[in-house]
């Protein structure tokens, strides 16, 4: 058994060598994927997004406050607007992401205590930029509204100590777990790499199964196996198994090793992650050419389903917000079990009990191929490729 799967795995080589796909989609896209990826967001957070400003009191209150917007890391004021609909006009254009607009009179009414109203639109068609201007946007309307308070109790006689407590009663004291500094390259990278590179492992072992009915070579390589399908299967994959983790490992270090990403996991459970992550992915891909034995529409299947996978893993939006069937439908993507057992185990370290439903899903994942092994026989054996 042991010498018919090293004939396969070195069939499998020689089939790899000659096919530049194997190339592109095992190693150099994966490598120029994660170097995309981390180094566009290598800044940490995007800074310096354009924002408009309507400023209708044009008072040296005002001004002085939406200089104190420009200062902000995330801002920068690159345009001052007449009207509201300019600057709606400018955000349309995709020219700014937000403005703030400050109606004339806004001084006035905060000297007199009649409680002004500043607006602020900002554009949730990019949520990154959306979130952060808003979080800017609403501190700077607050600190006005705090500054211009100050001014009326201290000229009422009120101490410093008394005016802090009445703006501010209550002082958050806020501590950020695990990514104290909201770093985008720390929880955004560690999912999209891998989620990349389980896409190629669903194309690749979906391609590889596929050419061999495509190139009529179905039939040697079972026979080469003796008719034993776990065999077949694990010569075939065995040499891009080796490939992909290497490079799903290689990731994982150049991230905590390099790009020092902070994490409280142990290296034993990295490698554990890594290795399933890889069997889990081709365990998909194998049953889902088996599920639909046609090279075209398993890969497509295998690319809708990675696609997918993106919304579903949590990351952006959280699964447990989501609609019931949607959070049934959730569990059915291996990339949101990779990406709770690396939350949980490796960026938090707990123990790994706490991710044993995970770790399961994943064992599961890499052993579904099995139950069409059956059925893969058959058309290997039997089955005439269609274009």
């Amino acid at each position: 058994m042991l010498r018919r799967i090293y004939q396969i795995a070195l069939r499998e080589v020689g089939i790899m060598r000659k096919n530049l796909i194997y190339l592109f989609c095992m190693v150099i896209f994966p490598v120029v994927v994660t170097l995309l990826f981390t180094t566009m967001l290598a800044n940490g957070q995007p800074t310096k997004m354009p924002v408009g400003i309507v400023d209708q009191d044009n008072t040296s209150t005002t001004r002085q406050l939406l200089r104190l917007l420009d200062a902000f890391e995330s801002t920068s004021v690159v345009h001052s607007y007449p009207t509201v609909n300019a600057a709606r006009n400018a955000i349309q254009k995709n020219e700014i992401y937000a403005f703030i607009y400050v109606p004339a009179g806004t001084t006035d009414k905060l000297l007199a205590s009649r409680q002004p109203k500043i607006s602020f639109y900002y554009s949730l068609a990019s949520v990154t930029a959306g979130n952060l201007l808003y979080k800017d946007l609403k501190t700077i309307s607050s600190l006005g509204s705090a500054a211009m308070m100050r001014a009326t109790m201290r000229a009422r006689g009120y101490t410093d100590r008394q005016i802090l407590n009445f703006i501010q009663p209550i002082k958050i004291d806020l501590h950020q777990i695990a990514n104290p500094m909201t770093d985008y390259n720390v929880y955004l990278s560690t999912m999209l790499v891998p989620g990349v590179l389980m896409l190629f492992i669903f194309l690749i072992t979906a391609y590889s199964l596929g050419t061999e009915l495509k190139f009529g070579r179905s039939k040697q390589w079972v026979d080469m196996a003796g008719g034993n399908m776990w065999v077949a299967i694990v010569g075939k994959l065995l040499p891009q198994t080796l490939i992909f983790l290497t490079v799903m490992v290689c990731f994982w270090f150049y991230a905590f090793g390099l790009m020092q990403f902070p994490h409280e996991g142990s290296t034993l459970m990295i490698l554990v992650l890594a290795v399933l992550s890889v069997l889990a992915s081709q365990g998909f891909g194998v049953f889902m050419f088996g599920l639909m034995p046609s090279l075209r529409m398993s890969m497509s299947i295998c690319s809708l389903w990675s696609v997918l996978s993106f919304s579903m893993v949590g990351s952006a939006f959280p699964v447990t917000a989501m609609d019931a069937p949607l959070q049934s439908l959730a569990v059915l993507f291996p990339l949101r079990h990779v990406f709770m057992t690396y939350q949980i185990v490796v960026f938090n370290g707990a123990p790994v009990i706490y991710a044993w439903p995970y770790l399961l899903a994943l064992i599961g994942f890499a052993l579904l191929g099995s139950v069409m092994l059956p059925k893969i026989k058959n058309v290997m054996l039997t089955y005439v490729y269609i274009p």
